[in-house]
């Protein structure tokens, strides 16, 4: 569960808050380390975990103090436990030692490792009952009810990071959550916002990655361009916020101001807005339920002009339309989805496959595997390497 905005009491304190960063090299882990660089004796650092770079995990460690400093690939165990040698920073790698990491005592846990790696992570992490900044969006999709239910046992919060999420945390603000009539995420549209299908199906992976607004890594920057993103978004929305897939709407909105609204009954509609700078969500969970400061390029709405919405085209964005079916579907399809997904996409930037060929591939594999339970994490488990399985066949069908 999200954390009820008039329960602040015990967490209104001056002490130094204790942190975790999961995934302290990615796009979204390095903006955060910029902020607690800027606050350094607002924040204590306890562990920093990274995929396989190690220079720049080793440059945060020591900039920061952590107390141990984490690599998933076991490879690169020397050469972090080498460069951290005579700091008093313990080095660890591999999978074991990720979850261990998360398992540290800390009071706020920034969970960004991308897809479905960051599921055991962010798992051990809620089963401490600590805060989440919860940006990775794949592991509340493929494993939500699972997730859910550790959040509810351990007292755990989850704080939205997505831009989007966020925006709806932030506008629920006066606790009125009784009277929402629906939300609405926006979406900027991608780079084939006005492109016709034949461009699409010509499309190249340099292409597809320019996002017109954000600065994304590869694989979240081509789920903007399919509009899987978005999709992932409505499953995600749905878990965080307990709401039904008919009171999501999602509008594509090119200047990327707006980044979520809450319609109420009353009529009223609250939204937030702000520059399209991932470093104001992260902030604000960071520094919740105060504020901190950041050093985003604030808004300007005059120069910014106008604000454009249009729904969204299903048929050129079909990955939309599939998640939504996905999430009415439930059970075990959400899990399929993400992992079929995650394949398709490699499969793309690996120039085996086309981009249209993306969401053609994870609606086969859905079709393929059928309705299917996710009760357990080894439910989800299971099901995550067979979609991966049949994806990878389907993409090298594709391929021939």
């Amino acid at each position: 569960m999200t954390l009820d905005h008039s329960d602040t009491a015990e967490i209104n304190r001056d002490a130094p808050r204790s942190v975790t960063v999961l995934g302290s090299t990615g796009s979204v882990g390095t903006q955060t380390i910029d902020l607690l660089m800027a606050e350094r004796g607002r924040f204590a650092v306890r562990a920093l975990v990274a995929g396989r770079n190690v220079p720049l995990l080793v440059k945060q460690a020591r900039t920061l103090g952590a107390e141990r400093a984490v690599v998933a690939d076991s490879s690169q165990y020397a050469a972090l436990r080498d460069a951290l040698s005579g700091t008093g920073i313990e080095a660890a790698a591999g999978a074991d030692a990720v979850v261990e990491a998360a398992s540290m005592e800390a009071d706020w846990t920034m969970a960004a490792i991308t897809g479905a790696a960051g599921l055991a992570p962010t798992l051990a992490a809620i089963r401490r009952g600590a805060f989440i900044g919860l940006a990775n969006k794949e592991a509340l999709v493929c494993a939500g009810e699972v997730m859910l239910r550790a959040v509810r046992d351990a007292g755990a919060t989850l704080l939205p990071v997505d831009s989007e999420h966020n925006a709806i945390f932030q506008s629920l603000a006066d606790g009125n959550r009784g009277m929402v009539e629906k939300i609405i995420l926006t979406a900027s549209g991608g780079p084939f916002r006005t492109s016709s299908r034949d461009d699409m199906a010509r499309a190249t992976p340099e292409i597809a990655l320019r996002h017109p607004t954000w600065s994304m890594g590869a694989k979240i920057s081509i789920d903007s361009a399919t509009m899987m993103n978005k999709g992932l978004e409505v499953i995600e929305a749905a878990r965080l916020f307990g709401l039904h897939e008919t009171e999501i709407e999602v509008l594509v909105h090119p200047q990327s101001v707006i980044h979520g609204m809450v319609c109420y009954r009353d009529g009223s509609v609250m939204a937030q807005l702000g520059s399209p700078d991932m470093r104001i969500p992260i902030a604000h969970t960071l520094a919740w339920p105060r504020r901190m400061a950041s050093t985003s390029p604030r808004l300007d709405l005059a120069s910014v002009a106008r604000l454009e919405f249009f729904a969204p085209d299903l048929d050129h964005f079909p990955a939309l339309r599939i998640a939504r079916d996905v999430l009415r579907a439930g059970g075990g399809a959400p899990a399929i989805l993400n992992a079929a997904n995650e394949v398709a996409v490699e499969a793309f930037l690996q120039r085996r496959i086309g981009f249209l060929d993306i969401a053609r591939t994870s609606e086969q594999v859905l079709e393929a595997m059928g309705p299917c339970r996710a009760d357990t994490l080894d439910d989800v488990v299971a099901l995550d390497m067979a979609a991966r399985i049949s994806a990878q066949r389907f993409a090298a069908a594709r391929a021939a």
